[in-house]
């Protein structure tokens, strides 16, 4: 399996896997809509994706979108997406990728990562086992626009 820093001339690798991510997630699959939205993200330099590839295969992602501390006046990254085939699951590729990403965020010197899931997602004893903590301090609140699905 290889990891690497997925650029625009991956796209026709990483659509499927970010289709699949918000079929997941109870989303319609549109490839079109998805491929426009990761190059426009390319395009605009607002996404790092590493990509995981066995055999020219694309097998999982994660995504990290660049925030910022008011507070600390240090950037720090969302981990906003991470997705791995089923049939590629429990072999150590989702851990691979958060290493990276946590590497990527070392290198550049940011402050953190972040991220939230799903309540039910099995994937949270993964995140804790690997240095994540869930917030106990704050409450995290969303002002969903009536006008946008």
């Amino acid at each position: 399996m290889e990891i690497r820093n997925a650029t625009l001339s991956d796209l026709e690798l990483v659509v499927p896997l970010f289709d699949a991510y918000r079929v997941f997630y109870g989303q319609t699959s549109d490839f079109k809509a998805a491929r426009s939205f990761l190059e426009e993200r390319f395009n605009n330099g607002e996404t790092v994706i590493f990509l995981a590839v066995e055999n020219d295969k694309p097998i999982g992602f994660t995504q990290l979108y660049t925030t910022f501390s008011s507070v600390s006046m240090k950037p720090f990254y969302i981990l906003n997406d991470l997705f791995v085939v089923p049939e590629f699951r429990k072999k150590g590729i989702g851990e691979t990728l958060l290493n990276y990403a946590k590497k990527h965020c070392q290198e550049f010197n940011y402050k953190g990562l972040a991220l939230e899931t799903a309540i039910d997602n099995p994937a949270q004893k993964l995140y804790e086992r690997l240095g994540w903590e869930k917030d106990k301090e704050y409450f995290h609140y969303f002002w969903k626009n009536p006008s946008v699905n």
